[in-house]
């Protein structure tokens, strides 16, 4: 499976944006597609993720109640909407695929299928 990220920008602080994750093939089972972020002399962490099947979702908590993370199966895309954007959303975002158990979502090392990065990048 390929994932193809894209949707960032350069924005300012409060504005919107939305990032897409494009699967080269349609996600089954129990698949879980994730966005991380790294920003510069930081680790990456962990975003949002959704179930493919289902749609269960998880964030982290530093995103909860201004970014939602869903799916569209016909297209095999998942989307991250931001909004309310903040200058420490500053980042290189990245979708990412695997079938982590679900209470174990945010490690990263648990995906095998890497999108390329999306720069989001928030003016204050």
């Amino acid at each position: 499976v390929q994932l193809q990220a894209s949707g960032g920008g350069l924005v300012q602080a409060g504005d919107s944006l939305r990032l897409s994750c494009v699967a080269s093939a349609r996600p089954f089972g129990n698949i879980v597609i994730a966005w991380f972020r790294q920003a510069p002399g930081k680790e990456r962490e962990f975003v949002a993720a959704i179930k493919f099947q289902g749609g269960h979702t998880n964030y982290a908590d530093s995103v909860k109640g201004r970014f939602a993370i869903s799916r569209d199966n016909a297209k095999n895309t998942a989307y991250l909407q931001m909004n309310i954007l903040k200058s420490e959303d500053t980042a290189v975002y990245y979708c990412a695929a695997g079938r982590p158990a679900w209470g174990s979502v945010a490690l990263s090392r648990l995906y095998g299928y890497w999108g390329q990065g999306t720069q989001v990048t928030v003016s204050s």
